[in-house]
């Protein structure tokens, strides 16, 4: 099938020739605060297929590369970050430095491996220096990761660092999106269906490496067990 160029947003996104849009702002997981139009995809792969082709957008000008996805399109445990870093630019992978080696570890350590999770970023380029995303830039890719969320349909979506938490729970409308991530790490929130938990990042587990009790590693094991326990109960009933 024959696509096109559209300009949808500040974006141009290839698409195909009478291909269905919808705003975005329409009732769906990220449905607060989110701006413009994209094409509702039928699959991930086309999906992604048109992320990997944007152009102008939000962090295009900083030359990084679009920075999707790794994982199972199919699995049930979403793992949401904030943004790339300098080794998942140049891999074009998310979570594959340090942190994302100790993020690994933390859901090897109750038996997920790779092909039961998918791992993205609520911001699909690398910020320029590593700085933290801008709201602007934040919201410019909602739309990306709603679509994303819509096609996996995870069961479980685990938010790490306080970008992702903060993003999502204010997109839900929850009134904790505004609290230091210390306070609502461990929490469950429902959401349509969908169970969302916060958790520390990785990155801040590396800069606070004591295990003692009450400790931010302590804290996170506790948080991937329950997330493990909470997966095995919803397993059970499909």
């Amino acid at each position: 099938m024959r696509t096109g160029l559209r300009i949808i947003g500040r974006h141009r996104v290839r698409v195909a020739p009478g291909a269905r849009t919808l705003r975005v702002h329409t009732k769906c997981l990220f449905n607060n605060g989110s701006a413009g139009t994209l094409p509702r995809f039928k699959t991930h792969e086309e999906l992604v297929e048109n992320l990997y082709a944007l152009k102008d957008d939000a962090l295009e000008s900083g030359g990084g590369k679009i920075v999707a996805y790794r994982g199972n399109p199919s699995a049930k445990l979403m793992v949401i970050g904030e943004a790339p870093g300098a080794e998942e630019d140049k891999q074009g992978k998310p979570f594959v430095g340090r942190s994302g080696q100790l993020l690994d570890s933390i859901l090897g350590s109750v038996g997920f491996t790779e092909n039961d999770v998918y791992i993205t970023n609520i911001v699909k380029r690398r910020p320029p220096k590593n700085r933290d995303p801008l709201q602007w830039e934040i919201l410019a890719y909602k739309p990306w990761l709603s679509e994303q969320v819509r096609l996996v349909d995870p069961s479980i979506l685990m938010l790490v660092g306080r970008f992702a938490k903060a993003t999502i729970l204010k997109s839900i409308a929850h009134p904790d999106s505004g609290l230091p991530i210390s306070k609502v790490r461990g929490r469950w929130y429902e959401h349509n269906g969908k169970w969302i938990m916060p958790v520390f990042h990785p990155s801040y587990l590396l800069r606070n490496p004591n295990k003692t009790p009450g400790s931010p590693k302590a804290l996170t094991w506790k948080d991937i067990q329950e997330i493990r326990r909470k997966m095995d109960e919803i397993s059970q009933f499909d």
